[in-house]
C-alpha cells in the first residue's frame, strides 16, 4: 500500500503537466480553427460580390445566385451554407474590406450578432468590448439586447459626437469612477416580478445567486468581495449591501441597493461608509473607494442635491427588473445627440 501512494504522489505532478499541455494544444487549435474559419468566409463574400459586381443586373442576379449557390454548396459540401449564412458572409466582406481589422479573438457566432447591427459606430463598440471583456456570443446578444450602447452615453449625462466616436473606437475607457457607471442596469436576469414590492434582503440574495451575471451587467475590473461587510463606529456596527474591487481603477465599489427612490439619507449613509473605507480598509496602492446606491427611481433636483458637494465618488443609478425598451432609449440618445448639435 505505501508503495502504491508512493507512486501516486510522483505520478500526480506529471499528470497535472500533461493535462496542461494536452489544454493548451486544444486551445491553440480551436484558435487556429476559428483564424481558418473566419478567413475563408471573408473570403467567399469576397468571391460572391466581386462576382456580383461584374454582372449587368447586380440586384436580381445576386438574390438568384445565393440561392443556387446555397443549394450546390450545402450538395457538395455538406451544412453551413443556406441562404441566410451565405448573406451574412456576403455582408462579413463588405463591411470588413480589409482582412487584417477582422479580429480572430471572435468566432464567426460573434460577428453574425455584429453584423445585425447597421450603425457603424454601435456595431464597433460591441465589437471592441466583446473583445476586451472577452464575451461569449451569448455575452454579446444579451449586451446588444439590454442597449449597453445607449446606457452607457445616457449615464454620462449630456452625450456628445465626441463620446460616441470613443466608445466606437475604443470601447468602454475604464480611467476614473464615473466610467463604471451605467443608467440603468439591467437584472432581467433574476426573474423577479415586476408588478410585485421586493425586500433589499430577497434583491440581495438574488444577486448573489446570479453573481456571474451581476459582474457581467457591473462591467470589466471587477471582483466580488461579500456582501453585508461591516462597519464599526463609535462601537455602532453598519452593514454595506455589498462590497466589489475594480482592479482596473483599484478600488473598492460599495453598493448600497434600495427598493424605494433615491434619498438624501442614502447618500449620506453611503458617504459615511467611503470614509471609514478610505481610512480603515484601504490599502496604501489602493485609490479612494466608490459607492452606487442602486435604486428604483431618481430624479435630477434630489440627486443633484442629495450627491453634489461630497468630496467622496457616490453615484446614483436605476435599476430595472427587465429588458428596457430599446426604441425608447435610441431616441432619447438621437434627443440629446440633436440638442448637442443645436447648440454646437
Amino acid at each position: 500500500m505505501n508503495e502504491i501512494a508512493s507512486d501516486n504522489s510522483v505520478l500526480h505532478p506529471m499528470i497535472a503537466e500533461i493535462k496542461d499541455v494536452i489544454d493548451k494544444a486544444k486551445a491553440h487549435i480551436a484558435h487556429q480553427v476559428n483564424s481558418e474559419l473566419l478567413y475563408a468566409y471573408w473570403n467567399i463574400g469576397r468571391i460572391m460580390v466581386e462576382n456580383e459586381q461584374s454582372q449587368p443586373e447586380r440586384a436580381d442576379y445576386g438574390k438568384q445566385t445565393i440561392r443556387e449557390l446555397s443549394k450546390v454548396l450545402t450538395r457538395e459540401l455538406g451544412k453551413g451554407f443556406s441562404v441566410s449564412n451565405l448573406q451574412f458572409m456576403r455582408r462579413f466582406y463588405l463591411t470588413y474590406r480589409i482582412q487584417q481589422t477582422v479580429s480572430v479573438k471572435l468566432s464567426w457566432s460573434h460577428y453574425c450578432e455584429l453584423l445585425s447591427i447597421s450603425d457603424p459606430d454601435k456595431r464597433s463598440f460591441y465589437e471592441k468590448e466583446a473583445i476586451n471583456a472577452n464575451w461569449s456570443v451569448r455575452e454579446l446578444k444579451r449586451q446588444i439586447d439590454s442597449s449597453l450602447f445607449e446606457r452607457l452615453l445616457l449615464s454620462r449625462g449630456d452625450a456628445n459626437k465626441e463620446q460616441v466616436l470613443a466608445l466606437a473606437l475604443k470601447g468602454n475607457e475604464i480611467a476614473e469612477p464615473a466610467d463604471i457607471i451605467r443608467d440603468p442596469y439591467v437584472f432581467e436576469f433574476l426573474g423577479l416580478p415586476e408588478d410585485k414590492p421586493v425586500m433589499e434582503s430577497d434583491l440581495e440574495r438574488a444577486l448573489v445567486q446570479q453573481i456571474e451575471r451581476f459582474l457581467l451587467e457591473l462591467g470589466r475590473g471587477f471582483m466580488f468581495v461579500g456582501t453585508q461587510q461591516r462597519v464599526t463606529i463609535n462601537n455602532t456596527h453598519y452593514y454595506v449591501d455589498m462590497v466589489f474591487y475594480n482592479k482596473i481603477l483599484r478600488a473598492y465599489v460599495l453598493i448600497e441597493l434600495k427598493t424605494t427612490k433615491l434619498t438624501p439619507e442614502a447618500a449620506g449613509q453611503v458617504n459615511m461608509y467611503l470614509n471609514y473605507y478610505a481610512r480603515e480598509v484601504n490599502d496604501e496602492d489602493d485609490n479612494p473607494p466608490i459607492g452606487i446606491i442602486l435604486c428604483t427611481e431618481k430624479d435630477g433636483i434630489t440627486a443633484e442635491y442629495a450627491l453634489g458637494g461630497l468630496s467622496n465618488n457616490v453615484f446614483a443609478s436605476r435599476y430595472v427588473l427587465y429588458m428596457p425598451n430599446k426604441e425608447q432609449l435610441i431616441a432619447q440618445v438621437e434627443a440629446v445627440m440633436r440638442k448637442w448639435h443645436e447648440e454646437k
